[in-house]
């Protein structure tokens, strides 16, 4: 059966009547742990049939380490050690945890953070229960406990299989992938690879939508909500006298991502294309992420700047409501193992401010205009014009966007609707389709 939807999945169609196929491998794609790619010839997320119908089976659990340890060896000659500490904080009988939500009743304070097990024993080879010196009673299902195994493999998979850290970069030879807007609106699979996809390249283009407003609200019903912000639930990109956003005119824009004026910006990005001017107005966008990488590799002191340089930005005036934004971003934000995980750069609200040393302004302004002029290469950056009907979707972590200019007119000659929505929405919606389409648990 699984086999079957992996089939599906990758057959499903696009405009033009091509089958969908993921994007060809390119420089420091991230893999999943054994080396395999989270998508081969399907989408993110899936796992192959044999791996999904395994249900692993006990040979043997004991007690070590006077206790403080479970040690249970598997059917395969693998084995896992469980601290008992974590045993007992996530035991799950009806006393300990709630099912109906999916959360601890326990309380902290009445764990003992130096328990040892009294007693182990296994039944069936399908579970272990453990006796603890109170004679609170535990049970542990094996494919629960394999699961949440610590070892460092085991522990990859699982923050793979929860979170898709799979990235696949690309610059100005990027196959924008397309679906149709109905077809996520509707269907399961499509919706899940439209977002296993998003996830994965950064960008997906919706095509056939209707050419009024409207169509990101249930765009935005159809992964949960949309993302209020101070521009309201959709804002309108046209020009605009007296404009309260650069957005809002007919200039260029240069590559930006939206909102680092806000501590946490959102996440993910629709456009959706209402009237196109016939002249100019086309989009370009770029793998902020790919383009880091580059910086990195190329100026590991400008990488390390813009990384570590708190700038300050502003956004002041009235839409939805009034508003007097200020933040302090990093233009890259980089996790613990100093990789990129947000851009947060855009110079139009860049502020005035600038809390640095006077002698480190220079040196900032020479990092930042290297990236700048990465961003900016022809082998990095992607051009595309939409048309009425399409709607972009792209992450706004990762893929700065921008617009060439078009001409001014008497009336309006070109109109996008735009929305915003959080990863949390976007990763929650996945989550629970994938689960609907590949019937797991």
């Amino acid at each position: 059966m699984w086999r079957a939807v992996v089939n599906a999945l990758s057959r499903a169609k696009v405009p033009g009547g091509q089958a969908f196929r993921p994007l060809p491998a390119q420089e420091g794609r991230s893999l999943l742990p054994g080396g395999t790619h989270c998508c081969q010839g399907a989408v993110p997320g899936l796992h192959t049939a044999q791996q999904l119908s395994m249900s692993p089976g006990i040979q043997k659990v004991e007690a070590l380490d006077a206790g403080h340890f479970v040690r249970v060896e598997w059917d395969d000659g693998s084995e896992s050690r469980y601290p008992c500490v974590w045993l007992r904080d996530n035991c799950q009988c009806p006393l300990c945890f709630l099912p109906s939500a999916g959360a601890r009743r326990l309380l902290f304070e009445d764990l003992d953070v130096n328990i040892v097990a009294k007693e182990v024993a296994l039944a069936d080879r399908k579970k272990i229960s453990i006796t603890w010196p109170d004679e609170h009673a535990s049970e542990y299902e094996a494919e629960w406990l394999k699961k949440r195994c610590f070892s460092e493999e085991a522990r990859a998979e699982m923050q793979a299989d929860l979170f898709l850290p799979e990235r696949q970069y690309w610059g100005s030879d990027l196959q924008l992938p397309k679906i149709p807007f109905e077809e996520i609106m509707y269907n399961d699979e499509s919706a899940y690879k439209w977002l296993c996809t998003l996830k994965k390249v950064g960008i997906v283009l919706l095509t056939g939508a209707a050419t009024r407003q409207g169509e990101l609200i249930k765009l935005g019903h159809r992964i949960g909500f949309l993302r209020l912000t101070f521009y309201g639930p959709t804002w309108q990109v046209q020009d605009k006298a007296d404009a309260n956003n650069v957005a809002y005119t007919t200039g260029k824009l240069c590559f930006h991502t939206d909102y680092p004026v806000l501590h946490h910006p959102p996440g993910v990005q629709f456009l959706h294309c209402i009237k196109q001017t016939a002249t100019g107005g086309e989009s370009e966008v770029v793998d902020g992420f790919h383009v880091s990488n580059k910086l990195k590799k190329q100026n590991p002191e400008a990488y390390q700047i813009l990384s570590s340089t708190a700038v300050d930005y502003t956004d002041v005036g009235v839409d939805f409501c009034d508003f007097a934004v200020h933040c302090k971003q990093r233009i890259i934000d980089i996790d613990s193992r100093g990789q990129a995980v947000r851009i947060n750069y855009n110079n139009a609200t860049r502020d005035a401010v600038f809390d640095i040393p006077a002698e480190k302004v220079r040196p900032f302004y020479a990092a930042l205009k290297e990236f700048n002029d990465l961003l900016n290469s022809a082998e990095h950056k992607f051009t595309y014009k939409l048309k009425p009907g399409d709607i972009v979707t792209f992450d706004n972590w990762r893929v700065l966007h921008g617009r060439q200019s078009y001409p001014s007119g008497s009336g309006v000659t070109r109109h996008l609707e735009g929305a915003y929505a959080d990863w949390d929405v976007v990763l929650s919606r996945l989550r629970l389709l994938r689960k609907r389409v590949l019937k797991r648990d």
